[in-house]
């Protein structure tokens, strides 16, 4: 729209046209628009539509709606484009009702197909459908149905996009074709380069990896590469092959496929220890990982030429605690920056086994390349093809030491042991066998996590004879030493001690082998199957072999399964004359029989309801008195419509309802305890399936389905609680811990959360379903406040989850539940005289919360309200009012932070950082302080401000202290040390900050005090030496070395678009070195690319202030040198004080010229003034950010405003004695504005806010500051005085009566000030002489004088309550010369120090008038 009755409109945009008018242009428009997207449905009409094709219409419209939404973020998307036009035409055609039968039901057929297709491609929800292709109302089906119905979508759909895709790929067709036809694939990968900065050597492990089950595919392919970045068998240069072999048609269905490559490094326990002597090598510790999808390439969609190389970007570890396959899981979901670094390889997909590949690519494998083969058997075994190998997966351990605070370093080693001791330890394909192996180490990680895989090669006949040997070894930086650990083995295994002092091996009893899963040993062939195939060598373990047999993974009983059911069938037969094994040979025949199902598609609807019907015996047997109520109510709802279709259906759910009905109606008693512990079970199990996603997220139907069962049955077991667990008699703590933890996560579950729904969804959920949020919130609340004096024990453990569903941004819940926190504290503030835990609690909960996502400005609104309305119920209300106040700081912060986090403004990230560092130093929060600290030093690291990360971490440093004491673990990585050892680790790393950024002065310090503690304290003379050295260098670098001077630039940002940290304030900025002001400027514009850049130096006034829009200022200042009191007064080379010109600044100035008075064209500089603005910054620059606020504080406000209304009054007052045609008003405004007594001069405020014992005890340092404001007050008298004087020689007639009482005014105002604040006189010409005697300066008569004599004694009063250099030399000026008036131009030339705003401002004024100056 242009013009103002125009509308702009995007295509999908509805217009409603109540009435329509002739125009010119705009009826064919709209026209036009109408034909194309009018919805008779939604449009104002008369017509009532009952047609049974209506709904089908509607959800043609509903679509096309939510399409067009998603179409106008996505403009390119050409398949969408034709979609809805074929939707928007077949919508004409069924709204005609002029269709066949037999055409609408394959037009129907062809709309519903098209509108799934569509919400597939667009990763919509998946709509479920009948026969009809209606779609299926969930109210009308069960649950097996919709089930299935589910499952029918997603198949038709999967196979339409396969059409659909094999119509677009021609070229791939025939490669694709291929594959699928083929049972065995294979993948080639030629490894061309390895790029990492790693310094030493390293291992790395190649194989294909399923993200979604998080396991390997393949077994791994070994490179050992050197610390000269080449192979480590030089040999094998160009000749790093791979080829994966055994894949089947399971394998290329997976969703995704990753080939990965984990990387070992194979040194020393730390890179940066840089005390070779001490070093321990050959360490294998963990480095990082790379990973590639190579799901389309494997899968043959995408077409691969063994040339192209494709590069795999390299991830480092970044703690010390995260483990390899941890970090491959998060790599896999998200992304990062490699810096370059990474593997280069080609690949390419190969269709056949080993065999067959060979023959075709011989070019490609040959007998140099390594196979690298499945981890299981392949999907089809060919004949002779005989495997038996063991692959071990050393899993996890448990070293926790209890008692101490550092943990072990833990290396586990382990060993083939037969009578020869042969190498048979085969850690990757392409690698040598190994006599031993050994693991990655974790350093000082209690439950480390290995996953790392690796082969035993045996031979069959040699089993027998084999056991496996593990030891556990400490290891360290400088020593290697066995230790005595516990250790839990899913095996069992003898464990021993061995005593290093005397080489001895001896039985240990600190060492317990239990069956538990925490060092767990993983085997290929599982050991129950070969033992029940051997059943008749071990008759004694038939029992418990057939009793394991249902726990073996039914693709390894379907891959021997004739053989299974040839040894069942034999055990049967051979004990036909007992029942000993019967039941169990049965059982374990029927879980066959379901696994051949299972992996065959055959239906056996006999043994499965068998199945259920002794699962539910089994199960519910004791938990009646909670599931019968339940059932009952399922009943008689079933029984009430079971005449409504769907008859045998209902009937069978009937029956079953009554089977169940009957076992729970038994009479033996159950006992309290099952009932807890059935409740508990239940809940974790309900918690469990709530957090792992049981469907598919598309399953939107299915999902509120099981949430609406989720939900009856909470509140149905809560009804329950309430009965049985709620006296303190039988309180069961547990019980309603997990009963708040699983309303929680039902609550915060992603399926519920509608804010971040579309439209058209959030609609469709809330008619059907309602807001569940809503329902479990309540519930939750109810039940919180149920718990009387028992609520004292869920503090603060319920903390966090209750903050977590109080910042659901949902209104209702919110103002629900938010008073729980108030309860919280009134419990603790009852039950402890405090709530500081609570408080602690939920500051550390809100930090993690706000920065995953949650929380806005309507929370904190809310929380203020909430607290204004109920306060006064409060004991402890001092206490919660500063509770609140303290966390809507903390969460305006916080949502300042999460907001500029995503910005590509590093400057706007390091502010909010700054304000939540020092938000958590004020309260006291030193851990979340040094967090923060160290994500500044991040930031500062990322753009290479090496001087502001130094003195950033230097605020850590600080709260260390030089002793033994511990450290508090403050962060995720850090490590256990004493203070003293990790104060000085952060000075050794501050003062190579320093090094970088050429900040010598400052590292000079640290070295000092470094060397200090060396030489006096701990007498380390080595490192004594080594710093003296350091500092040596420093002080030659100061005197030798350029370091380029940075240019400080003030910068304004203005106007009500800019966020709250930034809008109207002025920062001083250290540039970069040779960095220019419009290069700085630029960069400065490009983060806000819709800011205006204002041209001017002044402040802007309060229409740009106030202004929607962004205002950004720049200019150059001039950094106000402040000389450190030992270099004054003596003789300092320049590369010494040019330094300080720079550095350790807090004032600086920037002046310019104005013109004032009348200007004289013979001699410009008679009217020109310099006018000079000082700005202080509230730190010191350089700091822990290259820029600063500038400050100012109300004193120095309140200074500013008296001294410009002082300027304003002399001012005036000079230009009516020069002008006796310039009207009267503006003088008489001015005037009676200062003197009324509503004003009484304007200072009425400042007496309360300033003049008083309490600010005087509170700022004791702004004593001369108040003197200097007395001082003005006290000088407004006479100039008041004159200009009043002045106005009654000039006022008429007709304003008398108003200036006499203006002087009756100023009468009373002037024996107030000066009874309070002394009495100030203008010298006059006849005082002249007589103060000349007493050392004022001469001036000479003459034109103009009168003038000059307010101006000067003015300033003097001014300038006497400076001490600085001009006002010496002002108060001491000589007279005997005419050309030496006042001002000693080599001394320090600020005359008068005022406050503008948020500047500071010096002004210079130079009055040039009769040779006066």
């Amino acid at each position: 729209a242009k013009a103002e009755k125009q509308l702009s409109l995007v295509i999908g945009d509805t217009v409603h046209i109540q009435e329509s008018c002739e125009g010119e242009g705009f009826w064919d428009i709209a026209l036009t628009f109408a034909i194309i997207l009018e919805v008779k449905a939604f449009i104002y009409s008369n017509e009532i539509i009952t047609s049974a094709e209506m709904p089908l219409v509607k959800e043609v419209t509903t679509t096309l709606r939510e399409w067009g939404s998603i179409w106008k973020q996505l403009y390119v998307v050409r398949r969408l484009d034709r979609l809805m036009w074929d939707l928007m035409e077949w919508r004409s055609q069924l709204l005609s009702g002029t269709l066949p039968s037999d055409e609408f039901k394959e037009l129907k057929q062809k709309v519903t197909s098209k509108i799934d297709y569509g919400n597939k491609i667009l990763e919509l929800d998946v709509v479920v459908r009948d026969a009809d292709g209606n779609i299926l109302d969930p109210e009308r089906a069960s649950v097996i149905s919709l089930f299935r119905a589910h499952e029918d979508a997603t198949a038709k759909i999967t196979e339409r996009i396969k059409e659909e895709q094999s119509n677009v790929q021609l070229d791939h067709s025939g490669v694709s074709a291929r594959i699928q036809s083929s049972p065995t694939h294979s993948l080639y990968v030629f490894v061309r380069n390895f790029v990492c900065r790693i310094g030493e050597d390293s291992e790395l492990f190649m194989s294909l990896y399923d993200p979604i089950k998080q396991t390997n595919i393949s077994e791994n392919y070994l490179v050992r590469w050197g610390d000269k970045g080449l192979p480590k068998d030089i040999e094998m240069l160009n000749s790093l092959k791979v080829v994966f072999t055994d894949l089947g048609n399971k394998d290329l269905a997976r969703e995704k496929i990753y080939l990965i490559c984990q990387i070992v490094r194979v040194g020393r326990m730390d890179l940066k220890d840089t005390n070779h002597k001490k070093w321990t090598t050959g360490l294998r510790r963990p480095f990082g990982v790379a990973v590639m999808d190579i799901s389309d390439i494997i899968k043959g969609k995408t077409e691969c030429d063994e040339e192209k190389q494709y590069f795999i970007p390299f991830h480092p570890v970044i703690a010390e605690n995260d483990f390899l396959h941890a970090l491959l899981n998060k790599v896999t979901t998200s992304r990062g920056d490699s810096g370059g670094q990474g593997l280069w390889v080609t690949m390419k997909a190969l269709v056949g086994d080993i065999v067959q590949i060979r023959k075709e690519y011989p070019h490609l494998v040959d007998r140099s390349t390594v196979v690298a083969r499945k981890l299981g058997f392949p999907e089809i075994i060919m004949p002779g093809d005989i495997r038996n190998d063991i692959y071990l997966t050393l899993h996890s351990g448990d070293f926790d030491k209890y008692n101490k605070t550092t943990q072990k370093n833990v290396e586990v080693i382990m060993l083939v042991c037969d009578e020869e001791g042969k190498n048979s330890i085969c850690l990757g394909a392409g690698d040598r066998p190994v006599n031993e192996y050994r693991s990655v180490i974790y350093y000082q990680i209690k439950q480390p996590r290995w996953m790392e895989t690796f082969k035993v090669a045996i031979p069959l006949e040699e089993m027998p004879r084999i056991h496996l040997r593990f030891m556990f070894r400490h290891r360290s930086s400088q020593e290697c030493k066995f230790s005595s650990f516990s250790v839990s083995c899913s095996h069992e295994v003898q464990f021993f001690k061995i005593d290093t002092s005397e080489n001895n091996v001896t039985s240990s009893h600190d060492f317990k082998g239990s069956v538990e899963d925490t060092l767990s040993l993983s085997l290929c062939l599982s050991v129950g199957l070969l033992g029940l195939l051997k059943w008749r060598t071990r008759p004694e373990m038939l029992k418990q072999n057939l009793q394991e047999l249902k726990l073996i993974d039914g693709e390894e009983v379907v891959k021997f399964l004739q053989d299974t059911l040839d040894a069942l069938f034999n055990i049967m037969m051979e004990h036909s004359q007992t029942d000993d094994y019967d039941i169990l040979v049965f059982d374990a025949l029927v879980s066959n029989i379901q696994t051949y199902t299972h992996f065959y598609s055959l239906k056996n609807k006999g043994s499965k309801e068998l199945f259920l019907q002794k699962c539910l015996r089994w199960t519910i047997f004791d938990c009646r008195d909670i599931l019968l109520p339940m059932m009952l109510r399922e009943l008689s709802g079933a029984l009430a419509v079971v005449g409504e279709g769907l008859q045998d259906e209902k009937r069978n759910s009937v029956e079953l309802l009554n089977n169940i009905l009957e076992v729970l109606s038994q009479n033996d008693v159950v006992r309290a305890n099952q009932r807890a512990d059935f409740l508990m079970e239940t809940f974790l199990l309900f918690k469990d399936l709530i957090g792992k996603h049981v469907y598919p997220s598309d399953w939107v139907t299915m999902i509120m389905v099981q949430n609406r069962v989720f939900l009856r049955a909470i509140n149905t077991y809560a009804d329950t609680m309430n009965h049985k667990f709620l006296d303190n008699n039988s309180f069961e703590v547990q019980l309603w811990n997990n009963y708040f933890h699983l309303a929680v996560a039902f609550i915060t579950q992603e399926s519920l959360q509608l804010q971040h729904f579309s439209p058209t969804k959030r609609s469709k959920i809330l008619a059907k379903y309602g807001d569940m949020r809503r329902l479990i919130g309540f519930a939750i609340r109810d039940m919180w406040y149920k718990l009387g004096r028992n609520k004292i024990c869920f503090i603060p453990g319920m903390v966090g989850p209750i903050l977590e569903m109080t910042l659901i941004p949902e209104e209702e819940l919110r103002r629900a539940t938010i008073p729980i926190f108030f309860d919280m504290m009134q419990c603790e503030h009852n039950h402890s005289g405090n709530f500081i835990k609570f408080e602690n609690e939920i500051i550390l909960k809100l930090d993690h919360e706000v920065e995953g996502g949650g929380g806005d400005e309507r929370y904190m609104e809310l929380l203020q309200s909430m607290y204004e309305h109920t306060h006064t119920l409060w004991s402890c209300k001092m206490l919660v009012q500063h509770f609140v106040t303290l966390v809507t700081g903390l969460l305006e912060r916080l949502l300042d932070y999460r907001t500029v986090m995503s910005d590509d403004s590093r400057n706007n990230r390091m502010s909010c950082t700054v304000n939540l560092l020092n938000f958590y130093k004020d309260i006291n929060r030193e851990g979340m302080y040094i967090r923060y600290l160290y994500k500044l030093r991040d930031l500062h690291l990322d753009g290479e401000n090496y001087t502001e990360a130094a003195y950033t971490l230097l605020l850590h440093s600080k709260l260390l202290k030089w002793s033994e004491e511990q450290c508090i673990l403050q962060l995720d990585y850090q490590t256990s040390h004493s203070q003293r050892q990790l104060k000085e680790s952060l000075y050794d790393t501050i003062i190579s900050y320093f090094d970088m950024g050429k900040m010598w002065e400052e590292a000079i310090t640290l070295c000092k005090e470094l060397a200090d503690q060396f030489e006096m304290e701990v007498f380390d003379y080595e490192l004594l030496g080594q710093k003296l050295n350091q500092q040596a260098k420093f002080y030659e670098n100061i005197m030798k070395i350029l370091r380029p001077k940075p240019d400080y630039f003030a910068v304004g940002y203005y106007g009500c678009g800019f966020p709250q940290f930034l809008r109207n304030k002025v920062f001083i900025h250290r540039g970069k070195e040779y960095e220019r002001r419009e290069d700085f400027q630029s960069q400065l514009m490009s983060q806000f690319p819709s800011a205006v850049r204002l041209n001017i130096t002044t402040m802007p006034g309060d229409d740009i202030k106030n202004s929607n829009m962004q205002y950004i200022q720049c200019f150059t200042v001039q950094p106000v040198l402040e000389i450190p009191p030992r270099l004054k007064n003596k003789p300092v080379p320049d590369q010494i004080i040019n330094f300080y010109k720079s550095n350790y600044v807090q004032r600086f100035q920037y002046s310019r010229p104005v013109r004032r008075g009348k200007v004289d064209p013979d001699n410009e500089f008679a009217s020109m003034w310099i006018e000079r603005t000082t700005f202080i910054t509230a730190y010191k620059l350089p700091g822990i950010l290259r820029w600063f606020e500038t400050t100012v504080s109300p004193l120095e406000n309140a200074i500013e405003t008296m001294g410009q209304t002082n300027e304003k009054i002399l001012t005036m007052i000079n230009q009516y004695q020069c002008d006796d045609a310039l009207p009267i008003n503006p003088l008489s405004m001015l005037l009676n504005g200062i003197v009324d007594p509503a004003v009484m001069g304007g200072f009425a405020k400042y007496e309360k806010a300033f003049f008083t014992d309490e600010y005087m005890h509170e700022h004791p340092d702004d004593r001369d500051k108040l003197l200097r404001l007395k001082d003005l007050i006290a000088w407004q008298i006479p100039l008041l005085g004159r200009g009043i004087s002045l106005h009654g020689k000039r006022v008429t007639d007709d304003l008398r009566p108003f200036h006499e009482r203006m002087e009756e005014c100023f009468k009373q105002l002037k024996k107030k000030v000066e009874k309070e604040y002394g009495v100030r006189e203008l010298v006059r010409m006849k005082a002249r002489q007589q103060k000349q005697k007493e050392g004022f300066c001469e001036m000479k008569e003459g034109k103009g004088s009168a003038k000059c004599v307010l101006i000067f004694f003015l300033l003097c009063s001014l300038i006497r309550m400076r001490d600085d250099p001009l006002g010496r030399a002002l108060c001491c000026a000589r007279s005997d010369s005419p050309s030496a008036h006042w001002l000693d131009l080599n001394a320090e030339r600020p005359l008068r120090h005022t406050q503008r705003g948020d500047h500071a401002h010096t002004h210079m004024c130079l009055y040039v008038q009769n040779n006066m100056l």
